[in-house]
């Protein structure tokens, strides 16, 4: 992860102009240009947006929102690999054109090559303080789920426990193990 620019108020317009391919985050008045998704990182984040996009729209739960999106409820920008907002909570019941003012109700980060549970703390955090209600953080490399419940409770999951959306998407269930198939 690369930091393009030190301390700096941005506004969202000049955030939305940024030209860089790939994710932007902002963090503490630095931008922070993200890697691009190694294969088996962008397989499983895509495969588990599909599932979880596909429950939500039957549902009629909300919106999933892809890696791309950023939210801003406060100074920080970021952009989980997946999340989710319940439809009562986006304004006029669609998401907006700009960034998200608000925070997401899930946030999902997929782990790359060599990154630990403990390399997101920082973020699953400031998610907390944002008061998003559900963080999945998916390991690849250890084929794992860690569940951070909004109390900050955390639970590892594997092999065939099954990852759930818990009261945040009521009913959306997978085995871990087929996360990683």
């Amino acid at each position: 992860m690369a930091v393009i620019a030190k301390k700096k108020v941005w506004t969202d317009e000049e955030l939305m102009r940024i030209k860089h391919e790939g994710k932007v985050e902002l963090v503490d008045g630095e931008l922070k240009l993200m890697t691009p998704a190694g294969g088996e990182q962008g397989a499983i984040s895509a495969d588990l947006l599909t599932r979880l996009n596909n429950f939500v729209r039957r549902k009629r739960l909300g919106r999933v929102f892809d890696a791309q999106t950023g939210f801003r409820p406060y100074e920080n920008l970021r952009a989980p690999d997946i999340s989710f907002v319940r439809i009562e909570r986006l304004p006029e019941g669609k998401p907006p054109k700009g960034f998200l003012q608000i925070p997401p109700d899930l946030a999902v980060e997929v782990l790359g090559l060599n990154e630990t549970f403990d390399d997101y703390e920082e973020k699953v955090s400031e998610y907390l303080s944002w008061g998003v209600r559900l963080i999945w953080l998916v390991d690849p490399n250890t084929q794992k789920v860690m569940v951070v419940r909004q109390s900050g409770e955390k639970q590892v999951l594997k092999g065939n426990d099954v990852l759930s959306g818990e009261d945040v998407v009521p009913g959306f269930k997978v085995k871990v193990k087929k996360i990683f198939a």
